[in-house]
């Protein structure tokens, strides 16, 4: 049998000093995410992180930047997740757009509003504290052959 980590994806989107962030609840209570999901067969990561983010949040987004590439091994199971994070800059909103399901809701905070949630893994920090430091490389690093 062949290892293989889950490629996901995950949005640090801020407006006004606040971050889009998703309140979820996949069977264990409510934690909080960044607008994050699974990368498709035929989708670059750009294209998937917007995606992901007007599915669970309802908002389109332009990704922008590279912030950073995350790995992580769960303990708990034993999966690893390999994690693009990109910086993407709002365009619009549809209010009645369909969240997917387990998501509670969509919601906008500052970093020091994170602290009062519980977090879906330990992914979500160091990607928002990573934009905070700066941490932009251009998307022309992600590309896509044939």
């Amino acid at each position: 049998m062949r290892w293989y980590p889950h490629v996901t994806v995950a949005a640090i989107v801020e407006r006004e000093g606040r971050f889009l962030f998703v309140e979820e609840d996949k069977g264990h209570g409510p934690v909080l995410n960044q607008p994050a999901g699974h990368l498709e067969d035929d989708e670059t990561i750009p294209a998937a992180v917007e995606r992901e983010v007007l599915e669970e949040t309802g908002w389109t987004v332009a990704a922008q930047a590279l912030v950073g590439i995350y790995r992580w091994r769960n303990p708990g199971n034993g999966e690893t997740f390999l994690r693009f994070c990109l910086a993407c800059t709002p365009l619009a909103h549809d209010a009645q757009r369909r969240l997917d399901d387990g998501i509670l809701r969509a919601l906008w905070l500052s970093p020091d509003e994170l602290c009062a949630y519980r977090l879906r893994s330990p992914l979500v920090r160091p990607c928002l504290d990573d934009w905070l430091a700066g941490e932009r490389l251009p998307l022309t690093l992600l590309r896509t052959i044939g």
